[in-house]
């Protein structure tokens, strides 16, 4: 059966920065295969393109550039905000503001974001709301281990993105963080 849409695929591969030959980024394995519905979103349409019509036990080996992954570093995702939402009656929260660390933010509409702590200063903080690929070529390879007819109930699963290298199991990051 041969991977096209409305079709449950399991796939294993490991995911390298630039090439083959690139620092290792993320491994998904038999005993745990990265599941979704084929063409429901879910996942970056370059990825699903890269798949298309491939059947169980296909090998795949493929490099996706930034703008076709994650899209390239936008500076007008660097921002920085005032010092004081990240204190305490005066005082910086510590634990959860300092360089590098991840935090779980939502904008004033409500949307969820996660933004990257890069610089702590008297009154500002400077926030990267980049995706944490954005600006990485990609390279997949990896092995089609199942391709099946969809449930009516994964059908009726919500689109949603989501990176198990962001810490969301639901797609994978060929499956696209977003």
């Amino acid at each position: 059966m041969k991977l096209e849409n409305n079709r449950f695929a399991s796939l294993v591969y490991t995911l390298h920065e630039g090439s083959i030959d690139g620092r290792v980024i993320e491994t998904v394995e038999e005993s745990a295969p990265l599941g979704f519905v084929f063409g429901e979103g879910r996942l970056l349409p370059a990825f699903e393109a890269n798949l298309a019509g491939l059947e169980e036990g296909a090998a795949f080996d493929f490099s996706l550039s930034a703008a076709d992954a994650y899209g390239e570093i936008r500076e007008e995702m660097v921002i920085s905000l005032p010092r004081s939402i990240f204190e305490d009656e005066g005082v910086l929260r510590s634990e959860i503001c300092y360089v590098g660390n991840n935090v779980p933010m939502m904008d004033s509409q409500g949307n969820r974001m996660n933004g990257v702590v890069v610089e702590i200063g008297d009154a500002f903080v400077k926030m990267d709301f980049n995706h944490p690929l954005a600006g990485t070529d990609l390279h997949f390879s990896g092995m089609v281990v199942g391709v099946r007819e969809a449930t009516p109930e994964e059908l009726m699963v919500p689109s949603a993105g989501g990176c198990s290298s962001c810490g969301s199991k639901s797609s994978g990051c060929g499956g696209s963080c977003g």
